[in-house]
């Protein structure tokens, strides 16, 4: 998969965690990953002064973090969270 790092792109993403029913909120803190997760109130706190491409490169290893049921994503939205979260199969090598 290969994403521009774009302001598009980086609302693209922010789309699928908004429809998953998380409020995504840019502040200033410390934070050790580029961002911190409140599960109870479904809030996703990002560093504010990341780029677009330290905002993307984050959301993408957030959305994999995140409970979130493609079912309720718009068609869209599916598609670019499969992309995101595919892992391709480990198959054996045989010898």
């Amino acid at each position: 998969m290969k994403l521009r790092f774009t302001p598009s792109t980086l609302e693209k993403i922010e789309k699928i965690v908004s429809e998953a029913g998380y409020i995504i909120r840019y502040e200033r803190g410390t934070f050790q990953s580029g961002y911190c997760v409140l599960e109870s109130k479904k809030v996703v706190v990002l560093n504010k002064f990341l780029q677009t491409e330290g905002r993307i490169n984050t959301l993408i290893d957030l959305v994999s973090n995140l409970s979130i049921e493609a079912d309720h994503l718009s068609i869209d939205s599916k598609k670019l969270y499969e992309e995101i979260t595919f892992k391709p199969e480990l198959s054996a090598v045989e010898a």
